[in-house]
């Protein structure tokens, strides 16, 4: 894989996501969905493509990301920063950042070199060295993740899936 292969399975997933937000209409977007409601999810997807810019110029400075510092479990600290910091309620405004800072994530990873974007740094967490590259496919299988998430709920017209 190249960092371009990569920028394009975050563009498709950007797309899949949108494409599974399309049916939601603005009642049914607040409306949680287990946890978060697809409001939450967009802001909190919006939060990480920017999170992993900062994480990924630290990671490559060999200091530990800022979200890995003390993210609660299952990173809930820094998912609920994310989700707060995004205070808009219209799907087409959402939808405008999350594309919008998916080009700044894309942008970003354009600058790198090969070498940059998948050496192994020095950072360990959970006795693993963090890359840039496995960083941004972690934030894509999150993306996919929703996308069925939000895909089955509504499928099953808006009824809690927790």
């Amino acid at each position: 894989m190249t960092i371009d292969d990569q920028i394009c399975r975050l563009r498709a997933a950007v797309n899949e996501l949108e494409a599974m937000l399309r049916p939601v209409d603005d009642e049914r977007l607040l409306a949680r969905l287990g946890n978060w409601s697809p409001r939450d999810i967009i802001a909190h997807l919006v939060g990480w493509n920017r999170a992993v810019i900062r994480g990924s110029r630290q990671l490559l400075g060999g200091e530990l990301p800022f979200y890995d510092v003390d993210p609660g479990p299952d990173y809930a600290k820094i998912n609920a920063r994310f989700v707060a910091e995004v205070d808009s309620t219209d799907k087409q405004e959402l939808l405008s950042e999350l594309r919008s800072s998916a080009s700044e994530l894309a942008g970003f990873l354009e600058s790198l070199a090969p070498d940059e974007w998948q050496r192994l740094t020095e950072v360990v967490l959970g006795g693993e060295r963090l890359s840039v590259r496995a960083t941004v496919d972690e934030l894509i299988e999150d993306y996919l993740h929703h996308s069925l998430q939000i895909r089955d709920w509504v499928a099953t017209d808006g009824a809690e899936s927790g």
